[in-house]
């Protein structure tokens, strides 16, 4: 039996996360509005639960196969899970991430820690580095590159030498990828992203395995939860919750528009290298020319929103490199699409004159 059950994951993603079906109930978990609880029962202040998390943490958990806890965003939920690197501690990472993570990761460095950063798709590389450190950070296509990691190799020399795994699922979503069944400690999620799915929200999530293991890593980012108060909104989470309803429509949609997408643009004369990881609805282009040629296509579309984030029902196009903290490995005319569910042809339409009016 998988985490979901007998049910197909799409059955799953409706009926998680509700109310038992009593006469009068409601069907949705409703949205509590209160700091303040009554004594002696399961929550005590609104810092440490509320029944609207639980709703939505037994559904994402339910996805990825473990027990989730909610945070205030997707950076809250990255500096949990890397709380957990000890004082002066060796991460093992990427050399390019999601530039949030990047800056925590130098944070940790200026603190006494230390990175050992290798590239994604150095397998070899990485099970090397892992040797006397502390925590291997991974994601898996990476965010804005789109490379793919070798999940299973490295995550099983980490088991094997004692170190801490953090996977950063936003991207594949559960659907994509489940990384705690490869033997992943920890999953990191942007639920802002994919999982609530219509801009409109900030959100994280940590999951832990469901076993004893599991069980002590979680109480340490619940700790963590608790103590820096990055704690999630009632009103956001409930919005998480009906946004994670859809998530399989709209991830079928998008993927199948960007898998064509991609076929199109390679060979575009407009478009040097298209950075397609095989699925899932990223990717990125290097547009010929320079930052400036890049900005300019941006620029020039209308269906596509040029805007800094990904994973909402509305295309997003942006070139990284604009914003002062994204990696150097980042080449200056990346455009980093993520792929919304309007009509192929539309979106197609739109990124080709752009592309062609840029130069």
């Amino acid at each position: 039996m998988s985490a979901t059950g007998d049910l197909h994951v799409d059955t799953f993603l409706v009926s998680a996360g509700r109310p038992l079906p009593e006469p009068g109930a409601p069907v949705n978990q409703p949205v509590v509005l209160s700091s303040t609880y009554v004594a002696d029962g399961t929550v005590n202040y609104a810092r440490t639960g509320n029944p609207t998390w639980t709703a939505f943490e037994e559904a994402l958990g339910g996805l990825e196969g473990g027990r989730a806890l909610v945070h205030a965003s997707g950076m809250g939920a990255i500096s949990a899970a890397l709380s957990l690197v000890p004082a002066q501690g060796t991460v093992v990472a990427p050399d390019t991430t999601y530039n949030g993570t990047v800056q925590l990761l130098e944070a940790l460095e200026q603190a006494g820690g230390a990175v050992r950063r290798r590239h994604a798709t150095d397998t070899a590389g990485f099970v090397s580095d892992l040797d006397g450190a502390d925590l291997v950070w991974i994601e898996s296509p990476t965010n804005p590159l789109m490379d793919v990691m070798d999940l299973r190799t490295v995550l099983d020399a980490a088991r094997a030498r004692g170190v801490l795994s953090v996977v950063d699922n936003t991207l594949p979503t559960p659907l994509g990828c489940r990384p705690l069944s490869l033997g992943a400690d920890v999953v990191v999620h942007s639920a802002t992203k994919y999982i609530a799915g219509h801009s409109d929200v900030l959100l994280g999530v940590t999951v832990v395995a469901d076993d004893r293991r599991g069980a002590g890593i979680g109480e340490r980012l619940m700790r963590h939860r608790t103590l820096s108060g990055a704690i999630a909104g009632p009103l956001e989470v409930y919005l998480g919750l009906r946004g994670l309803r859809t998530l399989a429509l709209r991830l079928e949609r998008a993927s199948a528009t960007a898998a064509e997408l991609a076929g199109r643009l390679d060979g575009h004369p407009a478009v040097e290298r298209v950075r397609y990881p095989g699925s899932g609805a990223m990717l990125s282009i290097d547009v010929a020319g320079d930052a400036d040629a890049a900005e300019r296509v941006c620029a020039a579309t209308h269906v596509w929103v040029h805007s800094t984030s990904l994973g909402g029902v509305e295309s997003q196009l942006e070139r990284r490199r604009r914003q002062p903290s994204e990696p150097e490995t980042v080449p200056d005319n990346l455009i980093r699409l993520s792929v919304g569910i309007e009509h192929v042809e539309d979106l197609w339409a739109d990124l080709d004159q752009a592309l062609r009016a840029a130069p």
